[in-house]
């Protein structure tokens, strides 16, 4: 039975107390921040444990299933949550309050589902609350962006129902733990976990729907599906060795994508995407430190990626557009939130004393130590790649490359504070590693800041900053023009159809030549018929009786002939 109140329903609830709440006044927000601060402060003081179970038609479901892998992810995205809702500190729109709440309560609920019973109803929760986020837009675009969004998550959940049903009539067991593909269900269940982590060519949805959403939404949305997804990974696919050369695939190829981008809000999407790579190879080495390496660099990521986001968004808010092309000199009006966008930048390009430094570079350590040398080799060109366009490209283009003659005031002191916090946290973890390492799943032996890894660190980072230098002043690097650049949804968004309304079209064709075919025939039938039945046909003439005596007496005498011959 329950004896602990599940950490999701304190969001729930708190979405149903806001409703009763007046849109006005500060009671809302200061209710959208305590209940993340709450939250937290409830799962760190329950200790580790399975809480909040019942049976449910003979099976056992566990609401809370609290260890020290669930754990770090919760707080973090708590942590998240408190961070995006003082951004959005001035929305007063119900529906981005609630759809906040209750996405941020169905992640946490998912990663302290102890099923997969459990996980599915979270998991589509959070389809469902974050949809909301980017319908709020309030523009077509939003809504058909926000549609395709709902069918890709939405799809995502039916695959992982199809896979638990037959995971259980394989093993009789619904427990969430840790699986080794080789079955349909296992296979089922994986698919469903990398749509939802962007796995290469599964991947649009995040570039489609992420810079689609409000300014606010856009931050929030970015803390919690892709990295849900990664907990799961970890969770049930910790070891999976092709889990190691997906998740390199995902660290190169984004780089391209962003670097001749112009919407910078996609930019940081296909970062995003790169950075969840790091992940997934981390999982798929699947040793206790790479582990580590993953969840770490999860928090940290969801901390900088915020925190760019923020400071997109916050210019977004005040300039109308986020167009590379379009801005630029906005350091002068604008100098704290280039501060803060510099940090990110910093954070997220690994540099020593910021917080990407002393994560990635577990996953890095731990990919060398197993072997996989290729493999490290593309992680490292693709750390370079992260400086290029995101540590480079978002802040460059955004406050320094060009003065677009716009002088746009600050950012709202709200969302000055939620970066600010941010930033301080990207750089509290980077000064101090250990802070963090404390909370990891496992013990860490692991000593970032040696004179090798520093050394090498920042010539990695000063040859990538060279070269983006060369690159821009001898006009090779790709211009910031606007401009349409077609990526692999091309094929389900304007080939597919296209090649649908040929094959339709040549189908009715065909369809309708057979039909006049087979309506000429029978007409001529009919008319065949008419002509020897129809009132003034043969048939229908008048016959002597004597002529009909002699046809029944011919037909009775050829049925008795047949009748002796049997």
């Amino acid at each position: 039975m329950i004896s602990v109140i599940p950490t999701a329903f304190l969001f729930f609830a708190a979405a149903l107390v806001l409703l009763a709440l007046p849109k006005k006044g500060i009671l809302r927000p200061l209710l959208l921040l305590a209940t993340p601060i709450i939250a937290a402060a409830w799962v760190w003081n329950s200790g580790l444990g399975n809480f909040a179970q019942i049976e449910f038609f003979g099976l056992e479901l566990e609401f809370m299933r609290l260890d020290r892998l669930s754990r770090v992810f919760v707080m973090v995205f708590c942590l998240a949550a408190f961070l995006g809702n003082l951004y959005a500190w001035h929305v007063r729109d119900t529906v981005q309050q609630v759809a906040a709440l209750l996405y941020a309560g169905s992640a946490i609920g998912a990663v302290l589902a102890g099923d997969m019973i459990t996980l599915f109803f979270y998991w589509e929760g959070t389809a469902i609350a974050s949809v909301f986020l980017i319908w709020a837009r309030g523009t077509e675009g939003a809504y058909w962006t926000g549609m395709r969004y709902l069918i890709i998550q939405i799809g995502s959940g039916v695959i992982l129902l199809a896979g638990v049903v037959l995971w259980y009539h394989d093993t009789g067991s619904i427990a969430f733990e840790r699986m080794t593909l080789g079955s349909l269900a296992t296979w089922l269940i994986f698919l469903s976990f990398g749509i939802k982590c962007a796995f290469p060519l599964l991947h649009n949805w995040l570039q489609d729907s992420y810079p689609a959403a409000t300014v606010t939404g856009t931050v929030i949305l970015s803390a919690f599906t892709t990295k849900l997804a990664v907990y799961a990974l970890a969770r049930g696919f910790a070891g999976t060795e092709i889990l190691i050369y997906i998740g390199t695939v995902m660290t190169l190829f984004p780089i391209f994508f962003a670097e001749i981008e112009n919407d910078l809000r996609r930019v940081l999407a296909y970062s995003l995407n790169n950075q969840l790579g790091f992940m997934v190879v981390g999982i798929g080495i699947g040793t206790e430190m790479a582990l580590n390496g993953t969840a770490s660099h999860a928090f940290a990521h969801i901390l900088y990626k915020a925190l760019l986001f923020m400071s997109v968004g916050a210019v977004l808010f005040r300039t109308g557009t986020s167009k590379a092309s379009e801005l630029g000199g906005l350091y002068r009006t604008m100098p704290l939130t280039a501060t803060f966008c510099l940090v990110g930048a910093a954070s997220i390009s690994a540099f020593p004393l910021f917080s990407g430094f002393v994560t990635k570079s577990l996953i890095l350590d731990q990919a060398a130590g197993a072997h996989y040398e290729l493999v490290w080799l593309a992680l490292v060109f693709a750390s370079a790649g992260v400086l290029s366009h995101s540590g480079i490209k978002i802040p460059f283009f955004t406050f320094f490359a060009h003065d677009s003659g716009k002088r746009p005031a600050e950012a709202p002191t709200h969302m000055l504070w939620a970066m600010g916090i941010t930033a301080f946290l990207c750089i509290f973890i980077g000064v101090f590693p250990d802070t963090l390492y404390a909370i990891l799943p496992y013990d860490v032996d692991y000593a970032p800041y040696t004179v090798g890894h520093v050394v090498g660190q920042l010539q990695l980072l000063l040859f990538a900053l060279l070269a983006f230098v060369v690159v821009y002043r001898t006009g090779i690097h790709p211009p910031e023009v606007r401009q349409i650049n077609l990526d692999f949804d091309w094929t389900y968004r304007k080939a597919a159809p296209s090649v649908i309304r040929v094959v339709a079209a040549f189908v009715a064709h065909v369809y309708g030549g057979i039909l006049t075919f087979l309506t000429n025939r029978v007409n001529n039938t009919m008319n065949r018929l008419y002509r020897s039945h129809g009132p003034e046909g043969r048939m229908a003439r008048n016959w002597p009786t004597g002529a009909m005596v002699l046809s029944i007496a011919l037909l009775l005498g050829a049925t008795l002939l047949v009748n002796f011959a049997g």
